[in-house]
């Protein structure tokens, strides 16, 4: 019942910083986690990623960049999207030896390595059966949205 005590707003502002996409998905979504959890992230830990409606952690651009950027803040590990692995040899090795480069491809992943411990998971709601000579369509509560 978090929605009935707090309100939520993230306003990203287009053109207030330069970007290549939304790179800055999972980190966003990590910090929604945490304050409706209580549970802190790393400060060790950087982010970088796309993220689907489904939890699904695509490509960004600038990885090369972005590595540097942790390297020199002193971040310890990162987070990137799998698909992004193959740009790992554009990294130069002293770099890549400093850093613990983690390939995630789910947020499941994601939160695991950056939060400081693992949230309880929510008890499996039953979903309600609907016939199949029924054409009405289920509500948002009927669907399952699983990855």
């Amino acid at each position: 019942d978090f929605h009935e005590k707090q309100d939520i707003h993230i306003h990203v502002p287009e053109g207030a910083t330069p970007k290549d996409g939304p790179s800055a998905g999972i980190g966003m979504c990590t910090a929604l986690v945490s304050a409706l959890t209580q549970i802190p992230v790393r400060a060790d830990v950087a982010m970088t990623g796309e993220i689907t409606l489904r939890g699904q952690v695509l490509a960004i651009g600038g990885l090369k960049e972005k590595l540097l950027a942790a390297h020199r803040g002193g971040i310890k590990t990162v987070i990137i999207p799998e698909e992004n692995q193959r740009d790992l040899k554009e990294i130069p090795e002293n770099i890549k030896q400093d850093l613990q480069i983690k390939p995630v491809k789910w947020i499941d992943e994601v939160l695991q390595i950056a939060l400081q411990y693992a949230p309880e998971p929510l008890p499996d709601a039953a979903p309600e059966i609907v016939a199949k000579d029924d054409k009405r369509e289920p509500d948002s509560k009927e669907r399952i949205s699983t990855h």
